[in-house]
């Protein structure tokens, strides 16, 4: 039996205001601390589909392994603020609209999380989002190579995640994963989730 859409709305209401760790790519890496240098503001939208009927889902990209930055990584559909947009969730909404193809009329922003700083000089703001209408996914061409949905539930589960680590510019880097199927939920998009499960089971 799936949780009834109006609790789970109030579930993540409440999630926004509820007290946690801030988020950032340096949570795990203390000697890597933040340089002080001037950071870029970026919006990603963290769109939950509630369907009637069905368990909610969240929605993911799959970047374009052609990319310069970031090649074939999971990612919310976002990106940084550009002089036209209104606020963070402007920019989080019209880049959902490019790169996914979800109209921003489709949205019910619930709020946003604290910002996510990253080592590479964002500030990235989790706008989110819970869609109810139908829509058919259109990946924007080059940028996004899939779109895919992994269950809320997977994501909202501390218990699911794990800390790995890798080599980045001369240092072991580490940073929470929270694979699902062939996908692997890492870095920044992990963390922000994280930040996101911790608020909604504390």
């Amino acid at each position: 039996m799936t949780m009834p859409e109006q609790q789970i709305e109030a579930q993540l209401r409440a999630a926004l205001t509820a007290q946690g760790r801030p988020s950032s790519d340096y949570d795990l890496n203390p000697t890597r601390a933040p340089t002080g240098s001037k950071t870029r503001d970026a919006g990603v939208l963290v769109p939950i589909w509630l369907q009637a009927g069905t368990a909610p889902r969240l929605i993911l990209t799959k970047r374009s392994s052609q990319l310069k930055h970031h090649p074939g990584q999971i990612a919310f559909p976002g990106g940084k603020v550009d002089p036209g947009d209104a606020n963070v969730t402007a920019a989080a909404l019209r880049e959902a609209d490019e790169e996914i193809g979800l109209p921003p009329a489709c949205v019910d922003v619930l709020g946003t999380l604290p910002p996510h700083e990253t080592v590479t000089a964002f500030k990235i703001t989790p706008v989110l989002g819970v869609i109810r209408d139908n829509f058919v996914p259109v990946p924007e061409a080059g940028e996004v190579e899939e779109v895919f949905t992994v269950p809320l539930a997977h994501v909202l589960d501390p218990q699911r995640y794990r800390v790995e680590g890798r080599f980045w510019q001369g240092h072991m880097r580490k940073y929470y994963v929270a694979p699902f199927g062939p996908y692997y939920i890492w870095g920044a998009t992990a963390r922000m989730l994280r930040a996101l499960a911790d608020r909604v089971t504390s």
